[in-house]
């Protein structure tokens, strides 16, 4: 199957990732193109989407650089740092996660986006050669 790359337009950012495969990733990509407002928990940013899966394959600590689909919120998650759950510099969902794929740019540039910024997630097409 080919790489199924998302471009995540997240505030002033825009950013490349790519999803896994896992059913749920597949889900998500079904499910594209989503619009929300972004909330930050430390450095995660999430929001709700239409997508209801359930864990798989589930990991309580993810690194930065993640998406994760956290089911308890039906929620979509960048990871790029620590959050409030967080021991020491690891990346620590609220509950565990199932990781989606993750993002091919530097999650670092996301410390800028503010919390409730608007985030686009849309299919990047392949170039024609």
């Amino acid at each position: 199957m080919a790489a199924r790359r998302i471009r995540i337009q997240a505030g002033k950012l825009s950013l490349l990732a790519e999803l896994n495969e896992t059913q749920t990733a597949q889900e998500v990509w079904k499910a594209l193109p989503l619009q929300a407002r972004g909330n930050r928990w430390g450095q995660e940013i999430y929001f709700p989407i239409p997508v209801q899966a359930e864990l798989e394959l589930p990991q309580a600590v993810v690194e930065p650089g993640d998406l994760a689909y956290w089911p308890p919120g039906r929620a979509f998650c960048i990871f790029f740092g620590p959050t409030p759950a967080s021991q020491g510099g690891e990346c620590r969902p609220a509950s565990p996660v199932t990781v989606i794929g993750r993002l091919l740019d530097e999650p670092e540039t996301l410390v800028s986006v503010p919390d409730g910024a608007s985030i686009v997630l849309e299919r990047e097409e392949e170039p024609l050669s």
